[in-house]
């Protein structure tokens, strides 16, 4: 896809990004489980930005995971993954297939928050689990997505050719549509409410903010 129909899709997709922001909003606004969900989720999130912040980065684990989430990305579309290589200092992957989704996944998908999450899910299936995990789970998967959040605007700070090669504006859509859409997914799940719910309220989202694009007109 040539750059210049990327750039006009991102711009194209900038009111769904604000939709979906409100949609997310809204959907932890009426959320009612803040001392059981939010606040250990808030801890651990407070608690790895403190490391974040005091110790040397450790880019050695971010560059292996990301790098992992491009192979598999790479899986789920078929494709297969011919070299793989991850240091502190970077890393790429040689697949058979590539997309704008392949590229960009490492940005919007918080690969060690979904492995805690199988984790936790294996520890359910084989009868392990314990009611006195819950907060911890919440404390290690706010820590985890604290993680993603804060190492991905982190590298964002030097020149990616991930981004450069999709276009910035198109690359910014997307990263930003692929968090808010998983955290969209991800919250009735943790609140126990419905996703088609939070479906419901994103596209009441989007078709209020094109009446006011409409209306501006």
């Amino acid at each position: 896809m040539p750059k210049w129909v990327k750039i006009c899709l991102g711009i194209l997709l900038l009111p769904v990004c604000v939709a979906t922001a409100e949609a997310v909003w809204r959907l932890l606004s009426r959320t009612t489980v803040a001392d059981r969900l939010w606040l250990p989720m808030l801890a651990g999130a407070g608690c790895w930005i403190a490391l974040f912040l005091l110790l040397p980065k450790p880019m050695l684990v971010y560059v292996f995971g990301h790098e992992l989430t491009h192979a598999v990305w790479t899986w789920l579309f078929g494709g297969r993954v011919k070299k793989f290589k991850a240091g502190s200092d970077g890393g790429h992957v040689v697949t058979t297939k590539s997309n704008f989704l392949i590229i960009l996944a490492p940005y919007f998908f918080p690969l060690y928050a979904v492995l805690l999450v199988l984790l936790f899910m294996l520890l359910y299936l084989v009868g392990a689990w314990r009611a006195a995990y819950v907060p911890w789970f919440h404390l290690l998967l706010g820590a985890a997505y604290a993680f993603h959040v804060t190492l991905t605007w982190h590298i964002l700070q030097t020149r990616q050719t991930d981004i450069t090669s999709q276009g910035y504006i198109f690359s910014a859509t997307v990263i930003f549509l692929g968090n808010a859409l998983i955290l969209l997914l991800c919250i009735p799940i943790l609140t126990r409410e419905s996703i088609l719910q939070a479906f419901t309220l994103w596209v009441r989202c989007n078709k209020e903010v094109f009446i006011r694009i409409l209306n501006w007109i």
